[in-house]
């Protein structure tokens, strides 16, 4: 058996017998919006029940700092279509979206946000998407419902991720999509710890298609994201998904070679042609700094990269399930 299919078995031995498989699987990660829980699962639930479709939603607690572990135990109780999992820490909203997809039975998955802004009322949209040879189906937010400062920042965060990665990123697109059984498999089956939806789902290579959706305005909680954390996910998501850091520093080396070049050559033909002059002092301090700084920030983007390898050789899990409201109070890594 190869490595794919090894990864893909260790996947599915996280699902527990449960009865028929469902049509469909919805998965979720919850951080502070443990107010529209309940409205999020009865609107999934009229979506996918109108198509005639069976399903399951599936709530990972990313440890969030309200009561929405208890508010999914309490939905956990009412409709045995709802499955909690909460992860041991805040792992961050990719890894808890991991987690969801290690453990969905659905042949086909749907993965959206939990704060609303993704309208459930799409899902049959998205899920007609993947038709043919579709196994990706993206949803396309025509006008977003968020703050002008916040669109701003996503957009300019999104070009330049974009232009470290070598990738044409659509802003308009986010988590909300479908996936099919395949689709997913085949990102369960990639073993790195740093984790990104859009990426690896577009590393896959499998056909995708984009479909215009209503975008929510967000009525509960608040976005767990901040400049920092934003500029600390694009720092890690740049170093795990692409060399781009590393073929800058070259060719800003070879910029600085040639301006060195071209400075030599100068005072060479000065030299000769008699215009000689004793080099001041704050031209030669200035090189030195120049080149100095240049080198500083050389190894550290070398000493970025060689953390990263050193993170992913220690093997550690994405993710750690805590609590699973299917099999009780327990820990389970995920497979690795």
């Amino acid at each position: 058996m190869g490595e794919y299919a090894m990864r893909a078995e260790a996947g599915n031995q996280n699902r527990p017998d449960s009865g028929p498989t469902p049509d469909v699987s919805v998965v979720a990660p919850v951080y502070g919006c443990e107010g529209c829980l309940e409205q999020l699962s009865e609107r999934v639930a009229a979506a996918i029940s109108g198509m005639g479709l069976t399903h399951e939603l599936i709530l990972v607690d990313d440890q969030s700092p309200d009561q929405s572990w208890q508010r999914i135990c309490e939905l956990g109780k009412l409709s045995s279509r709802v499955r909690g999992l909460r992860l041991s820490r805040n792992f961050g909203q990719h890894a808890a979206i991991s987690a969801g997809l290690q453990y969905a039975q659905g042949r086909r998955v749907i993965v959206m946000d939990c704060d609303l802004q993704d309208v459930p009322e799409e899902i049959p949209s998205l899920l007609a998407g993947l038709e043919g040879d579709n196994e990706i189906v993206l949803g396309q937010r025509v006008e977003r419902q968020d703050t002008w400062l916040k669109r701003s920042g996503s957009s300019a965060f999104y070009k330049t991720l974009g232009w470290l990665t070598d990738t044409d990123y659509d802003p308009s697109t986010a988590n909300f999509g479908a996936y099919s059984r395949k689709a997913v498999d085949a990102m369960n089956a990639m073993p790195e710890t740093d984790r990104f939806l859009p990426l690896m789902a577009r590393w896959t290579g499998f056909k995708t298609l984009r479909v215009p959706v209503s975008h929510g305005r967000r009525t509960e909680g608040k976005s767990g994201y901040t400049l920092r954390k934003l500029l600390q996910m694009a720092t890690r998501i740049a170093l795990s998904f692409s060399d781009k850091p590393l073929r800058l520093v070259m060719t800003a080396a070879f910029a600085l070679a040639a301006i060195g070049a071209g400075i030599a050559l100068l005072a060479v033909y000065r030299y000769w042609t008699g215009d000689i002059r004793v080099a001041g002092f704050t031209s030669i301090l200035a090189s030195i700094w120049l080149v100095g700084s240049f080198i500083m920030g050389s190894l550290g983007v070398v000493g970025l990269y060689i953390g990263r390898i050193h993170s992913e050789s220690k093997r550690r899990p994405q993710f750690i399930i805590w609590q699973d409201t299917w099999q009780g109070t327990h820990s389970n890594v995920s497979e690795d």
